[in-house]
């Protein structure tokens, strides 16, 4: 009965946390929803987006409705105007909004790196004195009105063939990574460092150590703790 628990508790340390991790996870992503108190109000450009997507509102965020109870809680929009922000941090949490509204806020500037990663993001309304996410050159419309600066219409950095021969190295396709940037991603079986290497991944010969890794490092965490415990 005593071995039976020995292996058995490794399995549920891992377990643990991963679930701890997943926890963190959706919790830091939230988060990002309560930089500023209260909620969307109405009459805001990120309000009207979100009753015309049928969202819900969670804290300053306009949260997908496609399941009440969806875990993931995709946030589409993210207001933080009228926060007396002097400066933006991370806003990763809500890296799949398609508007974020910064307006009304003392910010003097804003980080190049703050929107990437933001592919579905569309429209961004900010302080007048502020240029767009990755310069007005990566928005179609650029207006200044009643004291903001609305960056409408983010561009495809990538041509339409998907290919870019100067930036992105060969057997590689171009895809939108965020205003401003773009990444590259090797194309059919080509793999590894600049999509040199041809042929098919080798999963198993990269995941596995990586496995086995991670089952060696739960067991030493766990054999340490109860070695703690013993010592008390």
């Amino acid at each position: 009965m005593r071995a039976g628990r020995s292996q058995l508790e490794p399995a549920a340390f891992v377990f643990i946390l991963n679930l701890c991790f997943y926890s963190s996870f959706q919790l830091s992503d939230l988060q990002v929803c309560q930089l500023c108190k209260g909620t969307v109000l109405n009459g805001t450009e990120v309000s009207r987006f979100c009753s015309l997507a049928a969202g819900r509102i969670e804290g300053r965020c306009c949260v997908r409705n496609d399941n009440a109870s969806d875990p993931e809680r995709v946030i589409v929009g993210l207001d933080l105007s009228n926060c007396l922000l002097s400066h933006v941090g991370d806003l990763q949490g809500a890296s799949t909004a398609v508007i974020v509204d910064l307006s009304l806020n003392p910010i003097a500037n804003i980080s190049n790196t703050t929107f990437q990663g933001f592919v579905d993001l569309n429209s961004t309304i900010l302080p007048a004195d502020l240029p767009c996410p990755g310069g007005n050159a990566s928005w179609e419309r650029v207006e200044v009105r009643d004291g903001n600066r609305l960056c409408e219409g983010q561009k495809d950095l990538c041509n339409q063939t998907r290919h870019m021969s100067i930036d992105c190295p060969a057997n590689s396709l171009c895809a939108p990574y965020g205003p401003g940037f773009f990444e590259c991603s090797c194309a059919g079986n080509h793999h590894g460092y600049k999509c040199l290497r041809e042929g098919e991944f080798p999963a198993l010969q990269v995941i596995a150590p990586l496995g086995a890794s991670t089952v060696v490092i739960s067991f030493l965490l766990w054999f340490t703790q109860r070695r703690h415990v013993k010592s008390l």
